[in-house]
């Protein structure tokens, strides 16, 4: 959902059953399990940075550097067989290659060595009292930031307060061979997004709404969401077009390094514009077609789609309960494999208020800051499932998030680009980051994307009440994860959930909620998400423990008569890497304080 502070933030819903214009997105899941690590792992850690030739990449060749005397800094006789000794000690199969410029040697380590065995190696050469230095062979790459004219004002892109660290994953992937749909108000031509878009659809029926002179057709263009004051209900007032479709498109796969404009998240994917908001918003049953269509099923009428999304991004929303139309619609989308990712609103209001945002199998995203708290419009709770930067432009319009757009006010005229605000803009930010997991990995599920994300989240840099999910994601640490990088990420897990409510009893004894955790194995993570969802009148007289199978506690939350608010409805991460992963979890909650009264909805751990 967008907000932006020249242009109008709300629109009426056409009806009970339309989507509202504020243009949300929302939602709920799983997380993840850190890797058990080898039995060999303890040798390692100090030589960590020296067993790569590249982050993610063991290094498959060392320079070894002897002191001056020694016959190996002389003669490659020596220093080959002395490559083969050192290979013996270690276990491995060493060769030396050639002799560098300086005098060092070049020594080939073989095929198929861990970190650990190139530890070993290393371990070798640095116990001889004759060698002076020994380093991988490192492997360069050109670090110049894009040449995007206006990637400078991409902060959260890359600042390292409250970024998204995308750079660090464009080593690895930039989403090539990755389609995602933005079911949005469509696209309007922009020069710095053509090169990746490819067919859509145009799904709103209602000519009312479509304004284009027709029905569904094959033509997803956006000739403009602006609308007259009273037009879209009594006392809302004017608004020009937004081109949110755009926007939102071009902060996923805006094209990069073509000397002009700004970056894409994930610039080497494609985006499929898919139209179902027009005048005053757009309705769940076009909504639902689109979902079906661009996740590969089938819709009467409209041909086979011949560029199915492997991720949806849906920066759209209205109130109320997540109907069981729109949630078999999902649903069925994430079986046939594709991420479906939505805003949580810009309500300033729990998630399980607005749909999709409280919707099953989905990615709900709060926005955040450029300090990295919840900015002040978004969404919160309990179902929000990541967090990611959606801007605040009442702090200064370059604090929004910049993408592409157009200039016109009714229909479309020059190119342009402007900042917004909203969850619409934090949504697109995670999938694009979801087109770049698939594009490092095909074979992962959307519910290990999910995971990932979450997993290898960081600490919200600044405040959030309420919930805002995992914390604010993190482009390179999950890419590493996902590609077998050494970013020391997590590729995720499974998530176990108790739902049985349990009054808390005023200021009296403690209550108790179990969860039985099986088929893990090894110990739990050190990014353990523990997901709480607590009605209560007062929140600062709760006391909240998470108590390990062998009894251990792990305090979430402590007493506080300074904290009035209603409700607890967060996510904790805790280090639980010390406790064995199977066995049954306890919730352990505390009414320390007279006068009010509360219950534990559910909760749930996330592995």
């Amino acid at each position: 959902m967008r907000t932006s502070t020249p242009r109008t933030t709300g629109r009426k819903l056409i009806s009970v059953a339309a989507v509202s214009v504020a243009l949300v997105a929302g939602m709920t899941t799983s997380v993840a399990v850190a890797q058990a690590p080898s039995a060999k792992a303890d040798t390692a850690p100090a030589l960590a940075g020296a067993t790569e030739a590249a982050p993610g990449t063991v290094a498959e060749r060392l320079i070894v550097g002897y002191k001056s005397g020694a016959a190996e800094a002389t003669s490659n006789k020596a220093a080959s067989a002395d490559a083969e000794a050192k290979g013996k000690e270690a276990g491995e199969n060493l060769d030396f290659q050639r002799r560098l410029g300086t005098g060092a040697a070049l020594v080939d380590l073989g095929e198929d060595l861990t970190r650990t065995d190139v530890a070993d190696v290393i371990a070798e050469y640095r116990s001889d009292p004759q060698v002076a230095y020994v380093v991988p062979d490192r492997l360069n790459k050109p670090k110049a930031d894009p040449n995007d004219t206006e990637y400078g004002k991409q902060w959260d892109l890359f600042e390292s307060t409250a970024g998204m660290r995308v750079p660090g994953a464009w080593d690895v992937t930039t989403g090539t061979g990755v389609t995602v749909a933005v079911i949005d108000t469509g696209y309007v031509a922009h020069s710095d997004l053509a090169a990746n878009i490819v067919g859509g659809y145009d799904f709103i029926a209602d000519t009312a709404v479509s304004v284009d002179g027709d029905g569904r057709d094959s033509n997803p263009a956006d000739p403009g969401d602006w609308y007259n004051a009273n037009e879209c209900g009594s006392g809302i007032a004017a608004s020009t077009s937004s081109w949110h479709g755009t926007h939102v498109a071009g902060t996923i796969a805006a094209a990069t390094n073509n000397g002009k404009g700004i970056a894409g998240i994930a610039y080497g994917a494609k985006i499929s514009p898919i139209r179902v908001l027009g005048k005053c918003g757009g309705y769940d049953s076009d909504i639902i077609d689109a979902i079906t269509w661009a996740s590969g099923g089938t819709v009467s009428g409209v041909p086979a789609n011949t560029n199915v999304a492997k991720v949806i991004n849906m920066s759209l929303g209205g109130d109320g309960a997540c109907t069981t139309a729109t949630q078999s619609a999902i649903t069925a989308a994430v079986n046939r494999g594709t991420t479906v990712v939505v805003a949580a609103g810009n309500e300033n209001d729990n998630v399980a208020n607005h749909s999709p945002g409280n919707c099953n199998n989905v990615i709900s995203v709060a926005a955040t800051n450029r300090t990295g708290a919840k900015a002040s419009y978004s969404n919160f709770g309990s179902l929000v499932d990541i967090s990611a930067p959606g801007g605040q432009t009442s702090t200064g319009t370059a604090n929004g998030i910049l993408s592409t757009l157009n200039a016109g006010t009714k229909t479309p005229t020059s190119e342009s680009y402007a900042y917004y605000q909203g969850t619409s803009m934090a949504t697109p930010h995670i999938a694009g980051l979801a087109a770049l997991l698939k594009s490092a990995n095909s074979s992962l599920t959307p519910a290990q994307i999910e995971s990932a994300i979450k997993a290898n989240a960081r600490a919200l840099p600044g405040s959030c009440s309420g919930g805002c999910g995992a914390g604010l994601a993190d482009a390179a640490k999950t890419v590493q994860a996902v590609s077998g990088g050494s970013g020391g990420g997590s590729t995720g897990g499974t998530t176990f959930t108790n739902t049985t409510a349990v009054s808390i009893p005023d200021n009296g004894s403690a209550i108790e909620s179990s969860i039985s955790v099986t088929g893990r194995s090894g110990n739990a993570p050190s990014t353990l998400q523990v997901g709480v969802d607590i009605t209560h009148t007062y929140r600062g007289d709760l006391v909240l423990d998470l108590v390990a199978p062998d009894g251990s506690t792990y305090r979430l939350k402590a007493s506080s008569s300074s904290d009035s608010a209603d409700n607890v409805n967060t996510t904790y991460t805790v280090n639980a890497s010390s406790e064995v992963a199977n066995g049954t979890w306890k919730l352990r909650v505390q009414d320390v304080a007279s006068s009010d009264t509360g219950r534990l909805n559910s909760w749930k751990l996330t592995f």
